[in-house]
């Protein structure tokens, strides 16, 4: 594919100037505004001495200058960093010295987390603050595009993994894998005419990824600054949006927004979700009252975001197929997937349990400066290894099971946490649930559900360790049940285990 952001904006510019790109508040972009102002702040960034290959840092909550510069650093070769503004100034300070960006960009209410050190990297020409000064800068350059395309295997852009696993990684993204959001845009039925609700966070591969794929298909994208169940609603409504991705916590929210069955939520077509299985219970009151398709996204960083789809018709709670719920879905048409035992390296058989390996043009460079973790990941012939347990079954769906190191090992017997979270899921009363393995003097590992209680409901610990034992082998079953008011969260919605056992280590797990 031959196709970059940039390329693809100057098309949709030359072809539906006037056609509406972007939303972000009161203020609307066109395609020929989101153009011309990207053209500006390119020809600005080049004129500060931004090469091919430099980098432009980005630290901010969502606005409307994430993507205006995304395009921007795309036309003139330069790879854009998200960083993460949920992180500490500490951690900030570490990632911006590993990307050594040229230019940070960031917003007014976030400058108090780049340090001084951060300020002090090496080669680090300017710091931009977003609004009157960024502005000044923007408009002080000609709107002349730039007229570059950067290679198809040039990096695009360097989003840095949650850390949920170590120190996070920059992760290379090409402008050939980042061209597929277009593919997937029309996959997923996007067309000129859809208006797409974006709330994931920009430095996320969410944010940037999936929250481009309507405007690539030259529709109308409505971009919130963070997530608001009740805004959502509201410009779900006004703008008659049409897709719109939140993981199922924030589904569980909005489901809850007072008047939200007498909203008009009928524009609403498609609601992507991932980062967790929604769960029969949430499935069929949210079908019920948002009356749209739902699809499961599988995906991550490192391919350049999803790859595996559980569609529409594979969400029927109460049909022959139910079952299906608990997967992540097929692998899409262009992504070549294998479940490989971690012990020899080869396929595993149909419904045994190993790490999904995927091919595809989408799947990373590399990581930044990172060789040996490079090699580790990516394998002979260009597969990633995910280091994601699943199987897959006899139709080729995918059940993902755990990230391999969440395993827990109890008297002998390997037990996955999401097993376990599934079943404890089924039970009216839970609204989410953690399993992870605390030490245990005979087994050496025992399973702890960590449970978030649904409104108006009560449930006790026991209770819900006998629900257990009447759906999995009692080996797997909780032996302790602690309960809390929140699960700890990265920004795509993943739960955070090694938070979640550093707090029960700590005895603060409880609400």
């Amino acid at each position: 594919m031959s196709d970059t952001f940039a390329t693809i904006l100057r098309a949709h510019a030359a072809r539906t100037p006037s056609a509406p790109a972007l939303t972000y508040g009161d203020v609307t972009w066109t395609f020929g505004d989101l153009d011309a102002l990207s053209s500006r702040s390119a020809q600005a960034l080049r004129a500060a001495g931004v090469q091919p290959g430099d980098r432009v840092a980005l630290l901010t909550k969502n606005q409307a200058e994430c993507f205006e510069l995304m395009f921007a650093c795309n036309k003139i070769g330069a790879i854009l960093v998200g960083l993460n503004w949920r992180l500490a100034p500490l951690e900030i300070t570490a990632i911006v010295a590993d990307a050594t960006p040229s230019i940070v960009v960031v917003g007014a209410t976030e400058q108090g987390l780049l340090s001084d050190a951060a300020r002090a990297t090496p080669g680090l020409r300017r710091v931009l603050v977003l609004g009157a000064e960024y502005d000044a800068w923007r408009a002080a350059a000609p709107a002349t595009d730039t007229g570059y395309t950067p290679a198809a295997d040039d990096v695009f852009l360097l989003l840095y993994t949650s850390g949920t696993t170590g120190l996070p990684k920059g992760v290379m993204l090409t402008n050939r894998g980042m061209a597929y959001t277009r593919r997937l845009a029309g996959f997923w039925g996007m067309t000129p005419s859809s208006v797409n609700l974006v709330a994931m966070p920009m430095f996320h591969i969410g944010g940037c990824g999936y929250g481009s794929s309507t405007m690539l298909a030259g529709g109308h994208t409505v971009l919130m600054r963070e997530v608001n169940p009740a805004t959502a609603i509201t410009l779900i409504e006004r703008h008659r949006v049409t897709h719109t991705f939140f993981v199922p916590t924030v589904v569980q929210m909005l489901l809850d927004v007072p008047g939200v069955a007498q909203a008009d939520l009928s524009s609403l077509q498609l609601l992507m979700y991932g980062a967790a299985p929604i769960g029969d219970v949430l499935l069929r009151r949210a079908l019920q009252v948002l009356r749209c398709r739902f699809i499961q996204a599988y995906g991550m960083t490192e391919t350049s975001g999803t790859v595996v789809d559980l569609l529409p018709e594979d969400h029927e709670p109460d049909g022959p197929r139910a079952d299906l719920l608990r997967s992540v879905g097929q692998a899409l048409p262009w992504v070549e997937l294998r479940v490989i035992d971690p012990n020899t390296l080869d396929d595993a058989p149909t419904g045994q349990v190993g790490e999904i390996w995927i091919r595809s043009e989408m799947v990373m460079q590399g990581y930044w400066k990172n060789p040996q973790a490079t090699r580790e990941a990516i394998m002979d012939g260009g597969w990633l290894r995910t280091g994601d347990a699943a199987y897959l079954d006899a139709q080729g769906y995918i059940y993902l099971f755990d990230r391999f190191k969440d395993m827990i090992i109890s008297g002998g017997e390997n037990i996955y946490p999401a097993e376990v979270e599934n079943a404890i899921n089924a039970h009216p009363a839970v609204q989410e649930v953690a399993v992870i393995g605390v030490p245990h003097p005979r087994w050496g590992e025992t399973p702890l559900a960590v449970v978030v209680v649904r409104p108006g409901h009560r449930l006790e610990g026991q209770a819900l360790i006998d629900f257990t034992r009447g759906r999995l082998a009692h080996y797997k079953c909780p032996t302790a049940v602690e309960f809390a008011d929140t699960l700890p969260r990265n920004a795509s919605g993943k739960l955070l285990k090694r938070e979640l056992r550093r707090l029960q280590q700590e005895g603060r797990t409880h609400g």
